[in-house]
């Protein structure tokens, strides 16, 4: 079934609702990741630079479609070097004169239209570069939202070893159980330590990274709003997100002004074996008098001078060549991001649904059962029916399965993210 274009807008408001939704029960102090991802519009550099590259060729096409500033002439001709007598001499004139070029009837408007659609082109790829940037935030965010999730997994599975520490050392102390058993507990509890120093270090790397997009210090505090898990939506499937991508994503209207910029190029090229002209005119001031007494009369010229394309072959030929494959090239980078586009939206895709799968699987199913089992592994120890071995193992088994399906969540919303900006999707309510 096909989609009409409100719905697809729809899809994308459920983002911006649920987006709402989730973010109700946000502690003040926090950073939300609506927060970073204005802070980052606000405030990135990298983006201001785009912004004022696009500015600055808006200001473009009305200088290039202008005529070229007329030129004005004084000039002092004929001058007798024996007296410099401005009357001397009969040819002897102050001149004042003005020339005008004018291109060849077409030539501006074309040369104006091409830089007009750059500019347009430079606006979209202002848009592109602020969907880019908040794709990256929110990816950077959730990982951030990941590590803070997996750390306190971690921490809490230290306090159920150091628990476990406890039961072993009270049956050690009357005789029912082993050294090794205390021994092992601890060798855990010191990897679980060691864990937790790595996810803090991957975490400050992060948080700097989060920092940077956002365009602030990156010795500034990171704190994330302890929330619950957000929902993961069934998604459509590509090619009804490819409908909206052709429609919203920037990326392609600015290949299309570039492709479109570049058939003007091309038509300016073909009128180049038309002259352009320069019309002129000097206006004589003369001084003394005839022969018969009367006065000299002034001198009015007037001209027009043009250019001769007379070198065709080597240079106005081969310009209409390099505009031809300056056109090629366009269109092949049109098309060329339809198909990355594409890829774009099918993996994000792809990685949405395998994060959600997994994330439903381990919350719903290996989670629950493997706390069961850890439940009835620990009051089967107290009694000398398991092992201390595999309540041990098994417990591990669960804070691996627990920051397993904080990972899955993570990379369902980073995969949610790439899929909005794929899209050209732009979410500032979060």
């Amino acid at each position: 079934m096909m989609f009409s274009f409100p719905q697809r807008r729809a899809r994308v408001a459920l983002f911006l609702v649920c987006g709402l939704i989730w973010q109700s029960g946000q502690a003040a102090g926090t950073l939300s990741i609506g927060q970073a991802v204005s802070l980052a519009l606000q405030d990135n550099p990298g983006l201001a630079e785009v912004q004022a590259r696009a500015e600055a060729a808006a200001h473009r096409p009305s200088q290039v479609g202008a005529l070229p500033d007329p030129v004005l002439s004084l000039n002092a001709a004929n001058l007798p070097l024996d007296s410099f007598d401005l009357t001397q001499e009969p040819m002897t004139q102050f001149q004042v004169g003005i020339s005008q070029k004018l291109p060849w009837p077409g030539k501006l408007e074309l040369r104006a239209e091409a830089t007009r659609l750059m500019a347009l082109g430079k606006q979209d790829a202002t848009r592109e570069a602020r969907l880019m940037l908040a794709r990256d935030v929110r990816r950077s965010w959730w990982n951030l939202f990941y590590l803070d999730r997996a750390l306190a997994t971690v921490e809490d599975n230290q306090s159920r070893l150091r628990s476990f520490v406890q039961v072993v050392q009270a049956k050690y102390r009357v005789g029912e159980g082993l050294q090794q058993d205390v021994l092992l507990a601890q060798v855990e509890l010191s990897g679980q330590l060691e864990r937790a120093v790595r996810l803090r270090g991957m975490r400050r790397s992060e948080a700097a990274r989060l920092q940077a997009l956002m365009g602030h210090p990156g010795d500034s505090l990171v704190e994330l709003p302890a929330v619950d898990p957000p929902e993961l939506l069934n998604l459509e499937g590509a090619e009804v997100w490819l409908q909206q991508a052709l429609a919203e994503r920037p990326l392609l209207s600015m290949k299309q002004h570039t492709l479109d910029a570049s058939n003007r190029r091309l038509e300016l090229a073909r009128k180049g074996i038309y002259p352009d002209f320069t019309l002129k005119g000097a206006y004589g001031l003369r001084g003394g008098n005839n022969p018969d007494g009367s006065s000299r009369s002034d001198f009015l010229s007037i001209g027009v001078s043009l250019n001769l394309p007379i070198f065709q072959g080597s240079k106005q030929d081969r310009e209409v060549d390099q505009r031809t494959s300056e056109r090629m090239e366009a269109r092949y980078a049109l098309d060329d991001a339809r198909r990355t586009i594409r890829e774009q939206v099918e993996r994000a895709l792809a990685d949405y649904e395998q994060g959600r799968e997994q994330a439903r699987l381990l919350l719903n199913g290996i989670i629950p059962q493997t706390e069961q089992t850890v439940a009835s592994m620990l009051a089967g120890y107290q009694v000398d029916k398991v092992d201390f071995l595999t309540l041990v193992r098994t417990q591990i088994k669960l804070n691996n399965f627990r920051i397993a399906y904080w990972k899955a969540l993570s990379q369902a919303k980073q995969a949610e993210a790439r899929l909005l900006a794929a899209v050209g999707g732009e979410n500032n309510h979060e």
